[in-house]
């Protein structure tokens, strides 16, 4: 007969120490009952008889591939097209043509920039993606813009590189949309179209790196509900690196439930969520 595993105190301060120390979320006391839910399944799944057992694996495994899967459980992935759609409003209305007018009065040769920061699935990538190829056409959105699309999550990395998604996923976007960027599969999921896909540079990062491996800045980036899981010192390191990445004038969008934390240098306000490099 299978007994449920006990879950002590000490169990839920050695995950938290573990993910808070590599990927800096940030498990309050009333995440213990979620994070059981999520963990027990792979407890059973590899067969260890308790949660202990379990974490030493996890410490001991020198692959990494364990602890990439504890943090896939404990990371929430959810998302859909348009969610948030005020954002996608103020890049086609402002942001997007602010830089393409500035890189053009200087006479630059450069691509837009933009970098998609805790991807997740794709769809916040494939949906810029989607409004470059609507401001500026299909060849020109090639020439003139790049997207980079970073996550913690490998197994995340994989879906969105596939770029196929439920109905559900992408019901909220028009059906003009949907006839021009995706195909339908006879399972009824949708997939993103090839020519789409080349805009984006899908790549595995943790946001927590002491530096970001980039050789030129971005000219805005979206991390959007993802510093939910930070605490306020996480937070303040990250945006200070997402400050270093980011050419003067440039934005940053985060979720609408998301601020800065209280002590910034670096960024003005815009607007609720958005802000702008000093």
């Amino acid at each position: 007969m299978n007994t449920t595993p006990v879950f002590t105190e000490q169990d839920f301060r050695q995950i938290y120490d573990l993910v808070y120390r590599r990927f800096g979320i940030y498990l309050s006391s009333e995440k213990r009952s979620l994070v059981f839910s999520r963990l027990l399944h792979l407890v059973r799944v590899h067969g260890f008889k308790s949660f202990a057992e379990y974490i030493r694996y996890v410490q001991n495994d020198s692959s990494g591939l364990a602890l990439m899967a504890l943090a896939d459980y404990i990371s929430t992935n959810h998302t859909f097209f348009n969610r948030e759609e005020s954002h996608f409003e103020f890049l086609r209305r402002s942001a997007i043509p602010f830089w393409l007018k500035k890189l053009r009065q200087n006479h630059s040769k450069e691509k837009m920039r933009v970098w998609s920061a805790g991807c997740s699935s794709g769809e916040e990538a494939y949906q810029l993606a989607m409004l470059f190829h609507e401001m500026l056409g299909g060849i020109f959105a090639q020439e003139q813009a790049a997207i980079l699309a970073t996550d913690l999550s490998r197994s995340m990395l994989r879906k969105a590189g596939e770029g196929i998604y439920s109905e559900s996923n992408v019901k909220r976007l028009p059906a003009e949309m949907m006839r021009k960027y995706f195909v339908r599969l006879p399972d009824g999921r949708w997939q993103v179209k090839p020519f789409l896909k080349r805009m984006i540079l899908f790549r595995h990062l943790n946001l927590m790196a002491p530096v970001y491996p980039f050789k030129r800045k971005f000219h805005t980036i979206l991390c959007r509900n993802v510093m939910i899981y930070f605490d306020e010192k996480t937070r303040g390191q990250v945006v200070e690196k997402f400050a270093h990445c980011l050419e003067s004038g440039g934005f940053l969008l985060l979720g609408h439930a998301e601020v800065l934390p209280n002590k910034n240098a670096y960024f003005e306000y815009v607007q609720p969520s958005i802000y702008m490099r000093k």
